[in-house]
């Protein structure tokens, strides 16, 4: 196994999962949550997207194929929940917005869209399908990247732990700022996704 091939997999899943990039996203879809709601939320979205990732890592092309799901669908369909996600983001329906108000008991972003697809998105899913079918079937090659991955999935996890102290930087103004700003860069995202798939399936 080539130490460039372990480098190109290290820093392809850092790009396409982008731990720093999560902070904020995740400080703004469990704003209002104790620390301790916010840790479980960040343990069990970081599980969630490990156990995906080594799913389509291993039979990724297989699982869809069985299904009749291309890869531009599957593209397409994170990002129109993206967007949905985005609009929440702009209006501030994900949560309770008010002072000395709780979250909702149903608010639980840890599956969507913290899971899936923020970290185990249509990008990281591609990637790692392709990054061990370039390892040509080598049972190595196989668990180094998902090594790898499960290595990113813990990095990703600690930056999570540690955005309350970024809150408390910014401020609740700071922060309703940045979650405005990043449901427009989410929905962006989403579309991009979308076109992206689309031009996968070779109609543009």
């Amino acid at each position: 196994m080539e130490t460039a091939f372990l480098i190109t997999a290290f820093a392809t899943m850092f790009v396409v999962i982008d731990p720093p990039g999560l902070v904020p996203l995740f400080i703004a879809l469990t704003r209002g949550m104790t620390a301790a709601q916010r840790r479980a939320m960040a343990q069990r979205a970081c599980l969630i997207a490990a156990v995906l990732l080594t799913m389509f890592g291993l039979a990724g092309e297989a699982i869809l194929g069985f299904i009749g799901i291309s890869m531009s669908a599957f593209r397409i369909a994170g990002g129109i929940l993206l967007f949905l996600t985005a609009l929440d983001m702009l209006f501030e329906r994900r949560t309770q917005r008010r002072e000395g108000q709780t979250p909702d008991d149903d608010h639980d972003p840890s599956v969507f869209p913290l899971a899936t697809p923020l970290i185990a998105g249509p990008g990281a899913i591609a990637s790692i399908i392709l990054l061990i079918g370039q390892g040509g079937g080598d049972w190595a090659a196989t668990f180094a990247v998902l090594g790898l991955t499960w290595g990113m999935i813990l990095v990703t996890f600690f930056f999570l732990l540690a955005s309350p102290p970024l809150e408390r930087m910014l401020g609740r103004t700071g922060t309703i700022v940045i979650t405005r700003l990043l449901g427009m860069l989410l929905a962006a995202l989403s579309v991009q996704f979308v076109i992206d798939g689309v031009r996968q399936t070779g109609l543009i």
